[in-house]
């Protein structure tokens, strides 16, 4: 019997197969799915395959997909924001205002990081000491950011802003820089939460706070520092996010923090927190941009992209909740 058929070696390669399954296997599904769109759509209407839809697939909705990065980490973790659309739409102001009032481009790119970090940090620290569940402090800091926003600018939009402050619109080799900020953003990302003891400790804390609190994990702390790194991740979202377009509405993005989350969902995130990556995070952002781009080129109401997406979150949720039972029974 040839060594590949012993059944030592079937079960050996079974249990390969489980595992990257298990760690890959969501990431799979939806770039499967990508390709399968691509092929499908383009063979129906060739314009989707053209150079300018794909860049703008791709480098349009970057800052949705920097923003789910940070959001995977905090559900991983086990919390939820829903406050991240105004804090991006907040932050695009500051920075729009400070181009504008003429102060160097560097630090109307700073600002916002800095102010997006001090934000969660706030917002961490009710969760982690004041023990405040997530989604309701971040419910009360999407008020306050989405009212005073729009008490403050009365809607107005800024323009007038400085060529060098447009760092969306470069496109250095020829590549819109969205994309590099959202290729290197993610792996960076992805290799610290799979190899670094902090991105491991995440997964514990969501997994089984009462273990990872036992095995030595500062959970206050370790909390605190997620939704700190989730701010700095909501103000690099927001320099793509102010930078592509010539004028900054002073207004939320409509659905911003939906989409997000629901980026960090499709992507694989349990919601219940303990797993998932931000590779799944950042392909869903961008299949969500393919599949509102394939409406459009095959004549479909756009506004069946949210039903879509949608059916996607039910589905995705019940497989997940399926792959736990199976492991609990297992």
């Amino acid at each position: 019997m040839a060594f590949a058929d012993h059944p030592t070696a079937r079960r050996s390669e079974r249990s390969l197969l489980h595992r990257l399954y298990s760690a890959y296997g969501q990431e799979a599904v939806i770039l499967v799915a990508m390709v399968a769109l691509f092929v499908i759509v383009g063979l129906i209407n060739p314009r989707f395959l053209s150079p300018e839809n794909l860049n703008t697939i791709f480098s349009g909705n970057a800052y949705i997909a920097v923003a789910a990065i940070g959001m995977a980490m905090i559900i991983i973790t086990g919390h939820i924001d829903v406050s991240v659309g105004a804090l991006i739409g907040v932050l695009a102001t500051i920075s729009g205002t400070l181009a504008v009032a003429g102060y160097p481009v560097w630090v109307a790119w700073l600002v916002p990081i800095l102010v997006g970090m001090a934000v969660n940090a706030v917002v961490g620290a009710m969760v982690a000491y004041a023990r405040i569940p997530s989604i309701v402090v971040t419910l009360g800091m999407l008020s306050i950011l989405r009212g005073g926003l729009i008490s403050v600018t009365g809607g107005a939009w800024i323009s007038g802003l400085p060529k060098e402050f447009l760092i969306a619109q470069a496109k250095p080799l020829g590549v819109p820089a969205p994309i590099y900020f959202m290729v290197i953003l993610t792996l960076a990302a992805a290799f610290w939460m799979r190899y670094s003891a902090f991105g491991r400790s995440l997964y514990a804390i969501g997994g089984n706070p009462e273990a990872a609190r036992a095995s030595g994990i500062p959970i206050e702390r370790r909390t605190v520092m997620v939704f700190v790194i989730h701010g700095a991740f909501a103000g690099l979202a927001t320099l793509l996010f102010a930078t592509q377009l010539q004028i900054i509405q002073s207004t939320v993005p409509p659905n911003l923090e939906l989409t997000v989350i629901t980026a960090a969902v499709i992507g694989g995130v349990s919601i219940l927190g303990g797993t998932g990556t931000v590779v799944g995070s950042t392909l869903a952002a961008i299949l969500f941009a393919a599949i509102g781009s394939a409406l459009i080129f095959t004549n479909v109401s756009a506004y069946w992209l949210r039903a879509v997406i949608g059916v996607l979150i039910l589905v995705t949720v019940l497989a997940d909740m399926i792959r736990r039972r199976r492991q609990g029974r297992a």
